[in-house]
């Protein structure tokens, strides 16, 4: 089951506590804090002082959607961070958009904003294919030496 579906199946409005989100999104909690704590997470919904923190699928989607980045493009935190303030104003331009704005030189505003944060998310993106793109080379010019000694070795057996 995906995390999603669990979430679903807590219920439409279901409150999740911490652990259960942890489990969902396969993290923990100390690291959903520290996501709140950065503003990574939006902090849990009001609750009284010792009361515990609860959070909705929403939550726990971003949460996964958030660990599944950082570990596919090897984000550090500062970047994941940037990252998602992009998408999340790209989100708000979005709304914005959809609600019908008429005016055409705010519908122009939108889109060259909109435009500006995708080109900041592929920087990110490409900074980080070309990093990898230069480790590959590395481990291919590596794998190639070590492949030139073993004929070597085994040449110098053959002759032996």
């Amino acid at each position: 089951m995906t995390t999603r579906d669990s979430a679903a199946n807590a219920g439409p409005k279901a409150e999740l506590r911490i652990g259960d989100v942890a489990k969902l999104a396969g993290t923990t909690p100390r690291t959903i804090r520290y996501y709140e704590e950065i503003g990574l997470l939006p902090a849990s919904t009001a609750r009284e002082r010792g009361a515990h923190r609860t959070y909705a699928e929403e939550d726990v989607e971003r949460l996964a959607d958030l660990l599944r980045l950082k570990d596919l493009l090897g984000l550090s935190l500062e970047e994941l961070k940037a990252l998602v303030e992009a998408e999340d104003a790209r989100a708000a331009l979005r709304r914005e958009w959809e609600s019908g704005v008429e005016d055409p030189v705010r519908r122009h505003e939108i889109l060259d904003e909109s435009l500006s944060h995708i080109g900041r998310q592929l920087d990110l993106v490409r900074r980080r294919r070309d990093e990898i793109a230069v480790l590959e080379s590395e481990l291919l010019s590596k794998r190639r030496r070590v492949r030139g000694r073993l004929r070597e070795l085994d040449r110098g057996s053959v002759s032996a």
